[in-house]
Parts: C-alpha cells; sequence; structure tokens
C-alpha cells in the first residue's frame, strides 16, 4: 500500500531512517525520573492535553505525558504515524486511532495488544459500536476512547410546514428529500472527495443491508460487495439528491461546516453530521453569526433509512487509544489509557470537548445530559452505528470509493457500485495505483 515510484520509496526511505535516529538519539537522553510518554493526538480544543496532565498527577509521579499534535485531516494524521512506526519509532508511546486505521496499524506490527487479563477494564459499558473497531484477529489493540455518529437534524418550522415527522420510525431518505423539494429547501451532506463522503456512502451502503467489502480477512482478496442491490441504493439516494431541487450550493465541494452553513441558512431544512453542531450553532448566536430563533428551530432525530422497513445504521467516527509496539515504556502506557478511557474522564472530555463518550453510562450524568439534550439519540446511534470497513487495506478501499462516485452528480445505479468493485479489486490486487 505504501509502495509506489522508486523516487517515492527512497523519500520513505530517508524520512524512515531520518525518523529512527531521531528517536535513538532521544532513547540515549537522560533515563533518570519518571519516564515521559509521547502521546499523539488528533487535534481538539485541548481537552486530551488536559486529561495528560490530570492522568500524570494522578500517577504518584509513575509517568509525565508529552502531547504531540498530529494534523487535522485523518489521512495525513495515519501518513505521519505510519511514517515513524515503519522505522521503529520508540517515541509513540500512546496515539489517538482514527478506527478505520487500527486493523491496518495492528496487522503491520504497529500496535501493542493488551494483554487478557486488561481486556474486561478497557471493553466494560463500552458501546457496541466502537467495540467493534478495537479488535483486530480476536485480540484488543485498541481502547475505545471518545465515539461519535451523526444525527438527522432538521429545522422545526419546515417539517411542521411539510408535515412530516423525522422522528417516525419510518422515516426515509427519499421522504426527507421530497420534503425539502417541496418546501424549497435543502438537505446538508458531506460530498467533497474525502473521508466524510466515504462516511456517508458506507453509512448508506450499510442501513441497506449491505457492506462495501467482505472478507476482509483476506487482505488483498478480500471481495468487494458495494454491487449488490444496497451499492444500487446508496448509488440512487446519492445521485439522485445531487441531481435535486434539494442539492444545496456546491455540494460536490461540501464538508461538515458546509453543510452546516447551509443548514442555518434561510434555505436549510435537513442535514446529516456530527453532533459538535449543536453548540458550534450556539457558539454562532453568541458571535452574532445567527440569531437565537435559529437555535431554537433546530430539532433532532435519529440518522434517516435507507428503506423504511430496515432501521439505519447511522455513521460511526471517534478515536481509539493504541499503545505503539515500539515503546520502552507498555505498561506505564498502558496505565496511561487506563486513566483516560475511565468513566470519570469519559464524562469529563465530552463535557470538556464536546465529543461523545464511547461508554454507555457517561449519558446518564445530569451535566452532560444538560449540555446534550439529545443524549439518548447519541447513545443510541453510536451503539447501532455500522462501522467502516476493517481492514488492513482501508486506505485502498476509502479511496476507491471516493474517485469512482465523484462528483455525486454523475452517480447512478447500477453503474457505479459497478465500477466501484472492479477498480477496488484492481487497486487490492496491485493492477492499479489510486
Amino acid at each position: 500500500m505504501l509502495s509506489g515510484a522508486r523516487s517515492g520509496r527512497r523519500r520513505l526511505a530517508a524520512f524512515a531512517a531520518l525518523t529512527l535516529s531521531v528517536s535513538l538519539l532521544t532513547a540515549c537522553g537522560d533515563d533518570s525520573g519518571p519516564p515521559t510518554l509521547t502521546w499523539y493526538i488528533n487535534p481538539d480544543n485541548g481537552g486530551q492535553g488536559r486529561l495528560a496532565e490530570q492522568c500524570a498527577a494522578s500517577s504518584n509521579g509513575a509517568y509525565q505525558v508529552d502531547v504531540q499534535v498530529l494534523p487535522n485531516d485523518a489521512s495525513q494524521q495515519r501518513e505521519q504515524l505510519v511514517r515513524r512506526l515503519a522505522a521503529q519509532d520508540s517515541s509513540i508511546d500512546l496515539m489517538s486511532l482514527d478506527p478505520p486505521f487500527v486493523a491496518e496499524f495492528a496487522n503491520a506490527g504497529f500496535l501493542r495488544p493488551f494483554d487478557p487479563g486488561d481486556v474486561a477494564t478497557f471493553t466494560t459499558g463500552v458501546l457496541k459500536g466502537p467495540l467493534t473497531t478495537a479488535y483486530w484477529k480476536d485480540q484488543l489493540v485498541a481502547a475505545p476512547f471518545w465515539a461519535n455518529t451523526q444525527l438527522l437534524w432538521y429545522r422545526k418550522s419546515v417539517v411542521q410546514a411539510a408535515g412530516v415527522d423525522p422522528g417516525a420510525a419510518g422515516f426515509t431518505w427519499d421522504a426527507m428529500i421530497k420534503a425539502a423539494e417541496g418546501q424549497n429547501k435543502v438537505v446538508g451532506v458531506q460530498a467533497n472527495r474525502y473521508e466524510g463522503y466515504m462516511v456517508w456512502i458506507n453509512a448508506l451502503v450499510v442501513s441497506a443491508g449491505g457492506e462495501i467489502v467482505g472478507n476482509v480477512e483476506a487482505g488483498k482478496d478480500a471481495t468487494p460487495e458495494i454491487a449488490s442491490p444496497a451499492g444500487d441504493e446508496a448509488a440512487r439516494i446519492v445521485g439522485g439528491l445531487a441531481r435535486s431541487p434539494a442539492a444545496p450550493p456546491a455540494m460536490p465541494n461540501a464538508i461538515e461546516e458546509d453543510a452546516r452553513s447551509s443548514f442555518q441558512g434561510s434555505r436549510g431544512a435537513f442535514m446529516v453530521n456530527w453532533p459538535y453542531v449543536y453548540n458550534a450553532a450556539k457558539e454562532d448566536v453568541a458571535s452574532g453569526g445567527i440569531s437565537q430563533s435559529v437555535v431554537d428551530d433546530i430539532g433532532w432525530a435519529r440518522y434517516p433509512r435507507v428503506t423504511a422497513d430496515r432501521p439505519s445504521r447511522p455513521p460511526l467516527g471517534g478515536i481509539n487509544l493504541a499503545v505503539g509496539n515500539f515503546t520502552k515504556h507498555p505498561d506505564q502506557a498502558v496505565a496511561l489509557v487506563k486513566c483516560v478511557t475511565s468513566l470519570p474522564n469519559n464524562i469529563a472530555y465530552m463535557l470538556d470537548a464536546g465529543n461523545p463518550a464511547a461508554r454507555g453510562a457517561a449519558y446518564d450524568d445530569p451535566k452532560v445530559r444538560e449540555a446534550f439534550p439529545m443524549a439518548d439519540i447519541i447513545r443510541t446511534s453510536i451503539n447501532d452505528a455500522g462501522p467502516r470497513p476493517i481492514t488492513p487495506y482501508y486506505n485502498d478501499v476509502s479511496t476507491s470509493v471516493q474517485l469512482t462516485w465523484h462528483p455525486p452528480g454523475e452517480v447512478e445505479a447500477p453503474a457505479t457500485p459497478k465500477e466501484t468493485a472492479t477498480f477496488m479489486s484492481d487497486v487490492l490486487q496491485g493492477k492499479r495505483l489510486l
């Protein structure tokens, strides 16, 4: 997966050698006193850094923590970590890992599996959705820290005028798009050619009862399954919305914030997006960007169904914590994971950073329920969520989908899913480069 042109291999080899030499120089430093654990994190509002300080302080001098912030883009986060770990960088004690990359890292030997005696500590009370992403080959290789999901957000005034109930059990994408069209409004989605688009497509496919790729244990011999009735339904919805009057302006370039902007505008009706959007809207009121009446008009429901007779499988996001397999301080790193992922710190981080907890009991906390009035729907959605394909070749799978399904206005069933299946198979077999 990392191979390419010869010049690319030379650059990667040089980078790996440089990274390894830096790690060795660091390892030759002063070993007196408690070890300093390096935790590579995804960007947030500083909440992970504050947890690191608290856990170090409560360790009774067992360790200190140095937090290193990775890029905003998930793919760039993966690239930085892969390059360091490929060089067996011992300075990566702990990492905040996007769930789709867990299988790849574990399969490459980059992650230290947790001891059987610690498994219960990291899994008891964790919601089913994130728990499925923490294993590889029956070993727990990551600990769910926080989870995420998308909800259906709607403008109360619009649904009232349209005479629809987004909270009804059988509410579908078709009903939503039809209601938006009837009111001359738009549906906010993420359809740029990036990971957020893959999130949407995967949610549609699994909600229709299918999967994008099967037999993932076979690695490069995995079987693309997107050319199926479920894949056709997903293509029909994506292409249908893109060609509909309900498509927001510049839909092919839309990411989360673009969807939120459309939704909060005068033509906003519906939006699928992460829970952060609710507090973000309240912050917009405080800054004078929108009026309080917009926030008062926002409602929420579970992710819409593809077919009325099948419950939706909402998207799954979040962060798992994994210990680097080359760390010189595995016991202290595991102790840090135990501290960070504890129920009290799940609650504290959800309140601090606004990211939903992986442990179900966190949603019963009174302060959480006050801050997140949609807490029950978030918890149920995370528990029932459909993870993206769990495969060590996830980057190839995701990129194959993004390339063949973009722009969304050209997506059609069954042509697009068939094209994706062929393209993906060629990529996995090394017959085609991304």
